[in-house]
């Protein structure tokens, strides 16, 4: 009898396993719609889709080990983080989706949002404003107009499957949309610096490192409160915190 393991959850959504099955559970179905959508799209390998129904898919899982995670040294050759690069670049070059997206859309949306987070990470005692003042510095670079690529919108390291030296599939796909290509591999390599020659020597031309490094910053700073108010722990060793303090 397989077991049934919670993936990660949260007031928002909630992921099972159940053998080789994931049932994901969202409050907004406009996300699975997303997700579904956009596998069907995308030039690059995805997990099965199952069935749906209102608030639930169910995907297949996707061999191979996922690249990294957060916090913990990756096993993965450099190879294969070069490997991701390459199917990240493809997913960029592919036609833009018919949707609009979830992501910010307008350099000044996303400054105003920033400037509001760091006021609020500040005032309620979440990070030093040392830091905080630090990091928005570091963020200022990754404000600036971008050309829309097909973006997956939330390529965390974990969310990246490969074995060996070959890219297996590519999951979680609800914040899919038109977005900037930097920040798709700035999240790819957070908390992974050491990869991301690596990950660019595999995606090619018209990468800044520097943009890269600024969005490690501008992210960290608007997902810390998020993350320590649904539960996770940003604080942990290699995590979003650290990576604000690397950057000091």
């Amino acid at each position: 009898m397989d077991e049934v393991n919670v993936v990660v959850t949260h007031s928002e959504r909630a992921t099972l396993r159940v053998g080789d099955v994931f049932l994901k559970v969202d409050s907004d179905q406009a996300r699975i719609d997303v997700e579904v959508e956009a596998m069907a799209l995308v030039p690059v390998p995805t997990p099965e889709v199952l069935w749906r129904k209102p608030s639930v898919l169910a995907i297949a899982a996707v061999p191979g080990t996922a690249l990294g995670r957060l916090g913990e040294p990756s096993t993965a050759s450099p190879a294969a983080w070069a490997a991701a690069g390459a199917a990240v670049r493809k997913l960029h070059e592919a036609p833009l989706p018919p949707w609009s997206g979830r992501r910010r859309r307008d350099p000044d949306e996303l400054a105003a949002e920033l400037d509001g987070e760091c006021e609020l990470l500040v005032a309620n005692g979440v990070l030093p404003a040392d830091l905080v003042a630090r990091n928005r510095r570091v963020a200022e670079a990754a404000i600036r107009p971008w050309t829309p690529v097909f973006a997956h919108g939330d390529l965390q390291v974990e969310h990246v499957f490969v074995d060996g030296d070959e890219v297996t599939g590519i999951i979680d796909w609800s914040e899919a949309g038109p977005g900037d290509a930097l920040f798709d591999l700035a999240t790819l390599t957070l908390g992974h610096e050491a990869h991301l020659g690596d990950v660019i020597a595999g995606y090619g031309t018209g990468v800044d490192p520097d943009t890269i490094r600024a969005w490690w910053s501008l992210r960290s700073l608007l997902g810390v409160r998020w993350l320590v108010e649904h539960g996770f722990d940003a604080f942990a060793p290699g995590c979003e915190v650290d990576v604000l303090k690397s950057r000091m």
